[in-house]
Parts: C-alpha cells; structure tokens; sequence
C-alpha cells in the first residue's frame, strides 16, 4: 500500500462519497474505486458497506481510517523535520486547550499566528482533560495544554513545558470579603463557590488544609470546562471563584487563612515517539511567555 491510498482512503471516508471525494481528489470515480479496492484486497477485509449510494465505514474500516491518519500525518511531519517554519508554511494548528490554558493562550496564539504565519489554520478546541486526551489519541489534536494533575500518566503520552501558577480564591473589587484582611473558610463557603472541574490532586489538598467540607464536590456551587462563564458570573455576583491567578486580572485575591497555596501545572502534552508538528516550536515559545 502507498501513502496515496491512504489519503484516498481518508478522504472518502471523511465525505462518505466516492462523487465528493474523487471531486475533492482532483481524480476520476473510477481511479478512486480502483485505488480503494486495491487497498481493501492488500487488507484482506472490507473498508466500507455499500448501501445503495451510500457508504459506510465497517468496523474493521474505522479501526483502519484511525492507524491511517496516524501515518500520514506522521509521514508529512517527518517531512517536515528539522524546518523551520516560515512565513510562507501553510498548514494546521490543532491545539487541545483546558479551561485554565484555554483562558491565557487562545487569544495569544491566534493573535501569534495571525501576525507571523497567516497562511495557517487555527484550530483550538476547549474541553476538559479526559476529552483533550481520547481526541489526542485519535489523532483529532497534534497537542495539549492541560493541568498535568488531571492528566493520568500514560507510555503514549509526553509532557514537556511544565509551568505552575498560582491558584487562589478570588472575587469582584467591591465584594465584601474584598477588603478584609483575614478571611476564614467558613466566611467564605458562606458565599457561592464557582470552579473548572479539579484534579484529585486539588480535592486532598483543599481537605487537609480545610477539612471534609472543602471537596470540591461539596464546596463547589458552580462548576464549568468554560473559565470565562465563570469570570463572568463572578464579576456580575458575590460568587467567589477558585481558579488560577492570571486567568481573571480584574479580580482581586481574597485574604484567605490558613492560605491556600497551591499550585496548577500546565503542560504540553504530545503522542510520545511521534514527530513532532512544525508549529509546536512555537506554541512552546508562547507557553513560556504567557504562563509565568
């Protein structure tokens, strides 16, 4: 099998039509079945169900279709080694943000590649971790910025870049904890708790610093993936949200004792052994800019 046939088999399978795909392919309908059915005898197993005019991936297709982008993104990556990309480079951006990351760096980076590489597409998708990273593994993203506590350590998977940030409570300036110099943990449970999900990392340390009351599940009143919903409602209300320091500058910290005094830990997350993409070069200089 070739490269090429791989991409034919992606193509149609993305469309899900032999019409739109041979169009798309700049190729015949015949050339593109014979390619198809080339690679389906080298397999030894059907691709695709024909339904009338319709196709539809098989079991065996879709575990094929997954192996196959892995390979020639690889190979156009590999292709790419040891470039250094330039103005004129076209291609992809495909970054996995969560809520804490996705607030810091998604203005940055379009703004980044809007500037110095306007040939690229951007696409930055905002999600939870444990999504971020099945998508990862389908090679749906080329990279991750997550909160590597929430990450469960895997042989796949690579993280680099790490940066920690400070986590605090946090409130509007005219809140009235705002002002008070000493704010215990139950003063401050008296008012609404807004939260992205937390790491079990996060959870033991807020109940040994705070007691069995302070688990996120039982503290927190408002919980989003989406850090700006969160800001908001914590500017328009006497909410109070737990989150990282940088992530919302108009709000001010509250003087909470004991302090909490922990710490995110943001980093880049890639498939392990896998090239890497042109761009993250870039993205790991951002990182090291916007998260300190």
């Amino acid at each position: 099998m070739t490269l090429v046939q791989l991409r034919h088999f992606i193509v149609l399978a993305q469309v899900g039509s032999f019409v739109k795909a041979s169009s798309q392919l700049c190729m015949t309908q015949p050339a593109l079945s014979r390619s198809i059915k080339s690679l389906e005898d080298e397999l030894g197993q059907l691709l695709f169900d024909r339904i009338g005019k319709r196709i539809e991936l098989t079991v065996f297709g879709r575990e094929v279709l997954a192996r196959s982008r892995a390979l020639v993104e690889e190979a156009e990556q590999l292709r790419h080694c040891g470039k250094h990309l330039g103005a004129q480079d076209s291609g992809r951006v495909r970054l996995g943000l969560s809520s804490g990351p996705g607030a810091m760096l998604t203005a940055p980076v379009m703004a980044h590649f809007a500037q110095h590489f306007p040939r690229f597409h951007v696409d930055i998708v905002r999600s939870n971790t444990a999504s971020l990273v099945q998508m990862l593994r389908e090679r749906q993203l080329d990279a991750l910025v997550v909160d590597v506590r929430a990450l469960q350590p895997a042989p796949d998977l690579s993280v680099t870049q790490v940066a920690e940030m400070d986590g605090i409570f946090m409130c509007r300036k005219d809140h009235p904890l705002a002002k008070s110099a000493k704010v215990s943990f139950e003063h401050l449970t008296s008012y609404p708790i807004a939260s992205t999900p937390q790491s079990e990392e996060t959870a033991r340390i807020l109940i040994e610093r705070y007691g069995e009351k302070a688990h996120p599940e039982v503290m927190v009143k408002f919980r989003s993936d989406e850090i700006s919903h969160l800001i908001q409602v914590t500017e328009d209300t006497d909410t109070v949200l737990l989150a990282i320091r940088a992530c919302a500058p108009d709000l001010v910290e509250i003087k909470l004792h004991p302090p909490l005094a922990i710490k995110a830990r943001f980093g880049l997350v890639t498939i392990a052994h896998k090239a890497e993409a042109l761009y993250l070069p870039e993205i790991r200089k951002l990182m090291a800019t916007v998260l300190r």
